[in-house]
């Protein structure tokens, strides 16, 4: 296992190239198909991968959400992928992934790994309605590898909303519509991230526009200068802030910072990265390309708080 991990060292080197490594797993064959799967994840959010340790079964968690298990002291919740997604197999799953969000850690329980790939962000395509629909979801983005086989990318972070991330109805409690008005655009590739960016702006009564991915956000900001530059007008007169993800397919948000920071129509415009790759390596790798700020994903309070100090919009004493 540890050869396969070997390269992760060299992808502090990717950020601003619209580059990226994903780990290929897949979780055994679906009887029900005959179809097996290959999904990805990247690197970024992979700590290891190992044997499946023993599993203390835990009460009252979703059925895909096999237990807990001990890794250095810390307790981590394991979720089965193929129950999750209702791939149906006679193996058990021998093989963990252990990943990290947003200063969480947990466990992927999958048939078996594959390879590290190293490819351009470009060559992640929307997923087609079809797949969409088929996988409820589930996958953001899908590529085509040389001999043809299909990877997806599996929305982790809809996976986390449903398994183990628990709404405890305070989530939004403390946050303050503001009073001056602002308008952002955000991108991001995940239903479950938008849906949560889309309700914070809304209790703070902050208008937006946004994007599925960074390269939809980047054609919707040019339209914005060219609409401003055809008014006489500069565009942060209108636009207040650019929000981003990092993981996004045809373009990251890496790559989208780099593009607005190097055209001169969107001076004034501070980006904010927002991501679920919460590693101070992540944020220096957000800081070479430009990025002003950073903030965790799922964290509505804290994305309020930086808003409101980007946007010059903190309470007065």
């Amino acid at each position: 296992m540890s050869e396969l991990l070997k390269k992760i060292d060299a992808r502090t080197k990717l950020a601003g190239t619209n580059k990226l490594e994903i780990l290929l797993f897949s979780l055994g064959q679906d009887q029900r198909t005959g179809r097996k799967e290959i999904f990805g994840i990247n690197v970024f959010k992979v700590r290891e991968v190992m044997r499946t340790p023993e599993i203390t079964s835990a009460p009252e968690m979703p059925s895909s959400v096999e237990g807990m298990v001990s890794l250095r002291g810390a307790l981590v919740p394991v979720i089965d992928l193929a129950k999750y997604t209702g791939v149906v197999t006679s193996n058990k799953p021998e093989i963990m992934i252990v990943t990290e969000y947003n200063a969480h850690t947990q466990g992927f329980l999958v048939e078996a790994v594959d390879t590290i790939l190293r490819l351009d962000w470009s060559a992640m395509r929307v997923p087609p309605e079809m797949i969409t629909n088929r996988m409820a979801g589930l996958v953001t983005a899908v590529t085509e590898l040389d001999n043809g086989t299909l990877v997806m990318m599996m929305d982790v972070e809809k996976v986390l909303a449903e398994t183990t991330i628990v709404d405890d109805g305070h989530t939004f409690l403390g946050i303050e519509p503001v009073k001056e008005p602002r308008r952002i655009f955000f991108a991001d590739d995940s239903a479950v991230a938008r849906k949560q960016i889309e309700r914070t702006l809304e209790v703070m009564n902050i208008q937006y526009t946004s994007a599925i991915n960074g390269m939809r956000g980047w054609e919707e900001l040019q339209k914005m200068a060219n609409q401003a530059d055809l008014a006489g007008k500069k565009l942060s007169d209108s636009l207040h802030l650019v929000l981003t993800d990092v993981e996004m397919p045809e373009m990251d948000g890496y790559m989208l910072t780099k593009m607005i920071k190097s055209d001169p129509r969107f001076n004034g415009i501070p980006v904010l990265m927002h991501s679920s790759l919460s590693g101070s390596s992540n944020q220096k790798l957000g800081e070479s390309v430009g990025v002003d700020s950073y903030v965790a994903k799922f964290e509505p309070q804290k994305l309020s708080m930086k808003l409101r100090q980007m946007l010059n919009l903190e309470p007065k004493d």
